[in-house]
C-alpha cells in the first residue's frame, strides 16, 4: 500500500501500518536493519547516492530502514511532511537549534521547560552568540513583548508544560511567531500525536523525546522533530547527517512497535489521571492539583478544546514543602521514584531537586517549581492500587 493511500484512514490504523518498508523477505513485522552501511552495485551508483542525485541508503548515521519506518509512521501521525529521528529528545532540540540558528539570532522560550532544555538554552546556546529570553508561558502580551522582528527566529513552547500543565494556546502563539518571520517549536511530549496535533494548528516544528509515551515502557531512548519537508527534511537533516545524534535501528524498532498501541494507552493514561487529580483534590495536606482535566485548571476550556483529551500528567503541591514531599516519596511501596515519564508503570519525582534542581533557586520560583510540588507519570496499573499507595502518608 502506498504511503498516502492512508491518508483516508484513522489514526490507530495509520499508527500500525504507516511506513512499513517489506523486504523481499516478505515479512509481516517489521525488520531490524542492524548494519552500520549498504553496498552499491557500482561505484557510479555509490557516487550518485552520496551526491543526492540517487535515493537509497548510504550509511546508518543517516539513513537506515528501520528508523526511516518510524520517521514516516510518526510523521503521518503527526500529519507532517518529514521527520528526523535523534538519539533523544534533548538531541532533536540541539538538531533544532544548531540547524537554524545562527551568531545575532534570538530564541524566545516559555519559563518552566524541562530543565534540561533550559540549561542547552541558557548555559550552551547564549555561548555561541545567540539570544535566550525567558517569559511566562501563558502570558502573551510578554511574549509579543520579547519577540524581535528580523531577529527573533524560534519560539519554544511545551505544551502542556513540564511540570505544572500549563496549557498555551499554539494557534495565537503561531500567528505572533509567523508576524515575525520566526517558527514555533513545540514539545509535543505529554500529548502526542494521539492527543494533540500542534502542526495542524500552525507551529512549524514538533519535537518528541519518544523515550516516553511514543515508547510506553521506558525501554529505549530517543527523539524525533517533525515538521516540512524543507526545514526538517533538508536543514534538520543535514545537521544530522554531518554531527551524527543517531537513533539506533533497534530503538527505532522499539518505537514502532509503541506507536501501534499509542492511541489506547493515552486513553487510559488520561482516564487513570483524571481520577486521580479528582482524589488528589479531596486530601488532606494537599495545597493545589496541577491537571487540565480539572474544571478549575486555568487553561482547561483550552486544553479541552485544542486537545482530544488531558493525558496522564499530574503534578501537585503539598503544604510541608519539601520535608512533606520527599516523606511521601519515601513511603510509596507501588510507585516507582524515576524522573522518566510515559511509562505504564506510575512515576514520581520531586522537580525542585531533580529534574528542574540545575535551575537557580530564582529560575525555578519564576517557573513556579516549588519545594513542595510533586510530579506523577499516572500509569495503566489499577488506579485503586495507586491511591492506596499514595493514601497511607497523605491520611
Amino acid at each position: 500500500m502506498d504511503e498516502h493511500d492512508l491518508d483516508e484512514f484513522a489514526f490507530e490504523t495509520r499508527a500500525i501500518r504507516a511506513g512499513i518498508e517489506r523486504s523481499a523477505q516478505g515479512e509481516h513485522a517489521e525488520a531490524i536493519y542492524a548494519t552500520s552501511s549498504f553496498v552499491f552495485e557500482s561505484a557510479e551508483e555509490a557516487a550518485a547516492r552520496f551526491s543526492g542525485e540517487r535515493p537509497g541508503n548510504i550509511y546508518s548515521r543517516f539513513t537506515n530502514p528501520t528508523v526511516r519506518m518510524f520517521e514516516r509512521r510518526l510523521a503521518a501521525l503527526e500529519g507532517g511532511e518529514s521527520c528526523v529521528a535523534t538519539s533523544s529528545g534533548m538531541s532533536a532540540i540541539l538538531s533544532v537549534c544548531m540547524a537554524l540558528l545562527r551568531q545575532g539570532d534570538q530564541v524566545v522560550a516559555a519559563q518552566g521547560l524541562f530543565g534540561t532544555t533550559t540549561s542547552l538554552l541558557n548555559q550552551y546556546l547564549t555561548r555561541f552568540g545567540v539570544a535566550v529570553r525567558f517569559v511566562p508561558a501563558t502570558d502573551y502580551a510578554a511574549w509579543a513583548e520579547a519577540i524581535e522582528a528580523g531577529r527573533t527566529r524560534l519560539l519554544i513552547v511545551e505544551t502542556p508544560t513540564n511540570p505544572l500543565t500549563e496549557v498555551v494556546d499554539i494557534q495565537k502563539l503561531a500567528a505572533m511567531a509567523h508576524a515575525a518571520d520566526a517558527r514555533l517549536i513545540v514539545d509535543n511530549c505529554f500529548c502526542t500525536p494521539a492527543l494533540q496535533r500542534p502542526l495542524a494548528l500552525g507551529a512549524d516544528i514538533v519535537i518528541h523525546s519518544a523515550t516516553k509515551y511514543l515508547d510506553g515502557q521506558g525501554r529505549c531512548m530517543g527523539g524525533a522533530v517533525v515538521g516540512d519537508a524543507e526545514t526538517v527534511g533538508r536543514d534538520i537533516f543535514g545537521f544530522l547527517r554531518t554531527a551524527g545524534p543517531t537513533l539506533s535501528p533497534f530503538n527505532a524498532w522499539v518505537f514502532l512497535k509503541g506507536l501501534e498501541t499509542l492511541a489506547l494507552r493515552m486513553r487510559a493514561h488520561s482516564e487513570n489521571a483524571l481520577v486521580l487529580a479528582r482524589w488528589l483534590q479531596q486530601q488532606p495536606g494537599v495545597a493545589r492539583v496541577h491537571y487540565p482535566g480539572l474544571p478549575d485548571h486555568p487553561q482547561h476550556h483550552l486544553a479541552a478544546a485544542q486537545q482530544s483529551d488531558f493525558g496522564g500528567i499530574v503534578s501537585f503541591s503539598l503544604s510541608g514543602g519539601q520535608a512533606a514531599a520527599w516523606r511521601l516519596i519515601d513511603a510509596t511501596r507501588l510507585i516507582s521514584i524515576t524522573a522518566n515519564l510515559g511509562d505504564t508503570k506510575t512515576t514520581i519525582t520531586h522537580p525542585a531537586t531533580t529534574t528542574h534542581g540545575r535551575l537557580s533557586p530564582e529560575d525555578r520560583h519564576a517557573a513556579g517549581i516549588g519545594d513542595g510540588l510533586l510530579r506523577l507519570s499516572v500509569g495503566l496499573e489499577s488506579v485503586d492500587d495507586l491511591m492506596q499507595d499514595l493514601g497511607r502518608t497523605l491520611a
